[in-house]
């Protein structure tokens, strides 16, 4: 099992940015693809983006494609998802998680075997 420490989020105008970390202890985080997910009041929880093991390979809902970039530094063991422009829209807890034998380029909330507490991102005016 892999211990995921989020931080970041917040309330934030439309239209700015926010940046989410996502930190495991240990060298194991990065032989893991990662995602993020987020879940608004009283929906169901969805994939937002993810990243493989080394970095070079991401995959993004098409809610927050061209906004939201997802990267990693597996030197500090850490994934980012920077998000830009955001709107109402984008209020919900997000996620961080990963899973044994999930791959990026087909996640699902199903399929994540650890996950991060989650980070509450409100965007209001």
């Amino acid at each position: 099992q892999v211990q995921l420490n989020q931080s970041g989020g917040g309330l934030v105008q439309p239209g700015g940015s926010l940046r989410l970390s996502c930190a495991a202890p240990g060298r194991t985080f990065r032989n893991y693809d990662i995602g993020w997910f987020r879940q608004a009041s009283g929906k169901e929880r969805e994939f937002v983006a993810s990243i493989n093991w080394s970095g070079d390979s991401t995959l993004y809902a098409d809610s927050v494609k061209g906004r939201f970039t997802i990267s990693r530094d597996n030197a500090v063991n850490t994934v980012y998802l920077q998000m830009n422009s955001l709107n109402p829209e984008d209020t919900a807890v997000y996620y961080c998680a990963g899973g044994v034998g999930s791959s990026w380029y087909a996640m699902s909330a199903d399929g994540m075997d650890f996950w991060g507490k989650g980070t509450l991102v409100t965007v209001s005016s």
